[in-house]
Order: C-alpha cells, then structure tokens, then sequence
C-alpha cells in the first residue's frame, strides 16, 4: 500500500488510501471519456462524408458543421489521451511527510465540519473519481486552489473561494 497518513483518520473510516487505486480509477474515467470522443469524432466525420451530407445550394452548410465538429472531437480526444498518458507517467510512491504538495500529490484537505480529497494532477482538472465512497476530484496546479496548495506541507491553512479556511490534514 503505497501512502501516508498526515494526522488523524480520513474518510475512509480510518482506512488508507492507496494511491495506485485512484490513479487507476482516474485512468478509467480518462480512457471512457476518450472512447466517448473518438466514438463521436467517427460518427461525426460519416456524417461529414455522407451522401445526405452534400450541399444542396450554398446557404447548405450541414457537411461542414459535421467536419468541424469532427475535427473539434478528435482534438478533445487526442488531449484525452496525452492525459491519459501523462498520468500513467505519475509514481504511486508516496510523498515524504516533510515533502512539499506537487503534481502527483493527493491531498485531504480538513474545514470545521467536512473533508475533501484533491489529486493534483498535470491535467484533466474537474474529474471525480470515487473510492470507497469517498470522492476524489482532480485539480491541477494552474486553478485557483491548485496555486495554493503548490509548495505547501501538511497543516499548512488554505482559504476556500467562499473564504472558509481548510488545513491539509494529509498527503499521499
């Protein structure tokens, strides 16, 4: 099991959490949602080719809609897969307790009440993955609480947009 517990019990009952797992699980939603796009860019360019498709008159621009899109699904697809790869790339070795927070870094993050779970990841940013019921969401270091958490240790504070402060109770 590859991680390290910064203080006080998790979300998990108690349990720790593996990074490997989550990394695997973010790779998974990555890979359904590139599947998802080259499935969409493939049927958008059919329709793009289709026989139906071809201009009728010159205000027809139905063919060219469908290149575009197509054209727009394959570029989403083809930044799908470079995260994709970019996080096969990342170590599932745990972070030294001393080390500060980087790319590669899953985070717990405790207010007064709740507590949330952020994997800093290169891209991606925004994609929820789920591990024994607790939610992991993916941040990168260019969004406004990725920036804080950059360089920060174990019980440093970081203030929420809704101006609550958190304290990062623990880092894998």
């Amino acid at each position: 099991m590859v991680c390290f517990r910064g203080g006080g019990s998790g979300l998990l009952g108690g349990a720790v959490l593996n990074k490997a797992l989550v990394l695997e699980r973010i790779v998974a939603r990555l890979a359904e949602e590139l599947d998802l796009y080259l499935r969409a860019a493939r049927t958008a360019a059919a329709e793009a080719t289709d026989e139906q498709s071809k201009a009728e008159n010159k205000y027809d621009t139905r063919g060219l809609e469908a290149s575009y899109l197509a054209r727009g699904q394959a570029r989403q697809a083809a930044e799908v897969e470079q995260a994709v790869h970019q996080f096969r790339a990342l170590s599932t070795e745990p972070l030294a307790p001393e080390r500060a927070i980087d790319v590669g870094a899953l985070v717990e993050l405790k207010g007064r009440r709740d507590a949330f779970w952020y994997f800093v990841g290169p891209r991606a940013g925004g994609t929820e993955v789920e591990l024994d019921g607790t939610e992991i969401t993916v941040i990168t270091p260019q969004s406004p609480l990725g920036q804080q958490l950059m360089g920060r240790r174990v019980g440093d504070p970081v203030k929420m947009p809704s101006g609550e402060e958190l304290r990062i109770r623990s880092m894998v």
